[in-house]
């Protein structure tokens, strides 16, 4: 099995201030915003690789910029279902505490190292869907199991494409 980094989320506190340096400053692009659950705080994706829908996500809330850390979570991909199942195995193994969370495009397990860092493991789904999306999902399911049930139900969400046919800039590949 081969993580590969996908991407960080950081807890912000100026969003204007964030932007100027990151996409003004630096040339990142705005990928997608919006709400990360109903009534909640804004999230932001930005990428400099337009393959990737983001390398760098900031939510709007951070209070206290002099605290040590701004993280929210660090992003692995596998390139496998199977993979993914094999971390859900190990976690269950071991008794340690994950939650599946399934944004459309990705099927992911986010959960805390033993010193309570964010981190997240997700494979891709064939699937490009407007973000922020989160769906909780089955992780008992087999992997044809599982896509149908993203397909059933993400089909109607705003964006929704084969990944392959989407003429959008940004794609999470």
């Amino acid at each position: 099995m081969k993580l590969g980094w996908s991407h960080t989320v950081l807890n912000i506190k100026d969003k204007e201030k964030i932007l100027d340096f990151y996409v003004d400053t630096l040339g990142f692009k705005i990928s997608d915003s919006g709400p990360v659950f109903e009534n909640g705080p804004e999230i932001i994706f930005i990428s400099y690789d337009p393959n990737e829908h983001h390398q760098l996500a900031f939510v709007l809330g951070r209070e206290d910029l002099n605290s040590s850390t701004a993280l929210n979570h660090i992003s692995f991909r596998v390139e496998s279902y199977a993979e993914l199942k094999q971390i859900k195995d190990k976690f269950d193994a071991i008794d340690h505490e994950y939650m599946p969370l399934c944004h459309g495009n990705a099927l992911s397990f986010y959960f805390n190292d033993p010193e309570n860092n964010g981190m997240e493991i997700f494979f891709d789904t064939p699937w490009d869907v407007e973000q922020p999306q989160g769906e909780p999902w089955d992780p008992e399911l087999d992997e044809k199991e599982a896509l149908d049930w993203v397909e059933k139900t993400f089909k109607n969400k705003p964006g929704f494409i084969l990944r392959d046919e989407s003429t959008k800039e940004f794609v999470n590949r």
